[in-house]
């Protein structure tokens, strides 16, 4: 009979699960929780490689080994086909981005007296980790914490509590600063000098009515697909660029020969322009404006074969008929997952659709929909962007027999 106490899998939101069915907090498959409740290590459990882990709410599965990670992340998304009463049949191998390669990251900094806490959150709290290193951010923007605080904390507010999105471009980071303002000549200059020295590509402030651009020498841009396209503050990139050539690589693969794809819920045109190339015509649909127009502007700019549609899949998916004329479709809808595009879909006659997810939860019902269709789930691959975090990604297959 196994040992009750031993850890034989990894829950959903990171807790190790007994054999005998309790929930046990840092632990790795292989560790056993003892009589007298204390945790015996097995091979699989990892020394962290943060000081601030446990404590930071960015990562939950610093004590995995590598090993065991992969496991967690391809046993996510199979357990959420199974959930739904479906086979995931037979998934690719998870692929992992390394550590320092998070392209993205929102921290959140507050005045404690004449000190500026800057950081993520402790799970499950409010608390800010005052972040003194971080193995997950990319350098350059974990190179921006100290500064930052340091910009903060020269303001001598004892009121202050504001929230800081980085994000990696072409030109260098970004730096969107939310929940203050600017009072007079000196913090204005302080900005400017502190956007100048730290070779900022660009550094907006949101005092209440939105971002407003203070500093970008150049127009900011990402390339996608090898198009440079223009990067709007707050605008959605894939969390790491290794993750997003994953996700891209299963698509290209998947959609060799297509010649018509609809990219719904376009984005920036991440997959519209890496699909896009002689014989294959695309069209992005986006509803947010600002990226649709980014899209539009590029695809113009370098001649590709990318028509960018402003349109509200939510509202108003696109339909049998519409859908119909494509050889293929990829979407990518929020955490949510797009319901009533999905039931447009189910109606269709397109012989191809990639589903990227960034929930295995979401994804599933949807899957549910289209197999209940008639469609096959022909291909999945797992991907964990988000390194050593419980949140997991997906590209699938859906195919016409």
């Amino acid at each position: 009979m196994s040992n009750p106490g031993l850890i034989i899998r990894v829950a959903a939101k990171g807790e190790g699960q007994t054999a005998d069915g309790r929930y046990v907090k840092l632990a790795a498959p292989g560790d056993v929780l003892e009589a007298d409740g204390t945790l015996t290590p097995g091979p699989d459990h990892a020394a962290p490689t943060c000081r601030h882990f446990p404590a930071c709410g960015g990562c939950q599965l610093q004590h995995l080994s590598e090993g065991a990670l992969a496991a967690y992340v391809a046993g996510r998304v199979e357990g959420a086909a199974r959930g739904q009463g479906l086979d995931p049949g037979e998934v690719s191998p998870p692929h992992l981005s390394p550590a320092q390669t998070r392209r993205r990251a929102t921290l959140h900094a507050q005045a404690i007296g004449k000190r500026v806490v800057l950081g993520f959150r402790e799970g499950g709290s409010h608390k800010i980790v005052d972040l003194r290193e971080c193995p997950v951010l990319a350098p350059e923007l974990a190179a921006l914490v100290a500064p930052i605080r340091s910009l903060l904390e020269a303001r001598g507010s004892r009121s202050l509590a504001a929230d800081i999105a980085l994000t990696m471009a072409d030109q260098g980071p970004t730096v969107d600063l939310a929940g203050i303002t600017m009072e007079g000549l000196a913090q204005t200059e302080a900005l400017l000098d502190f956007a100048r020295d730290n070779r900022i590509s660009r550094l907006t402030l949101n005092q209440g009515d939105g971002p407003e651009t203070v500093w970008e020498p150049d127009p900011v841009t990402v390339t996608l697909g090898g198009v440079p396209v223009g990067l709007p503050p707050g605008a959605f990139l894939q969390a790491t660029r290794d993750g997003e050539d994953a996700l891209i690589a299963a698509a290209r693969d998947w959609l060799a020969g297509a010649s018509t794809v609809a990219d719904l819920f376009s984005g920036l045109g991440t997959f519209a322009f890496a699909l896009a190339r002689p014989g294959t015509k695309v069209l992005a649909v986006e509803a947010a404006r600002d990226a649709h127009l980014a899209c539009q502007a590029a695809a113009r700019m370098h001649g590709r074969p990318v028509h960018s549609l402003h349109r509200d899949l939510f509202r108003n998916p696109l339909q049998k008929a519409e859908l119909d004329r494509f050889a293929a479709v990829l979407l990518d809808p929020p955490r949510a997952g797009a319901r009533e595009q999905v039931l447009q879909l189910a109606q269709s006659v397109v012989p191809r659709v990639v589903y990227i997810s960034c929930n295995p939860a979401s994804w599933a019902k949807d899957a549910a929909t289209l197999i209940e269709s008639g469609y096959r789930l022909a291909g999945l691959v797992p991907v964990g962007q988000f390194r050593w975090s419980t949140h997991v990604e997906l590209a699938s297959l859906f195919v016409r027999p």
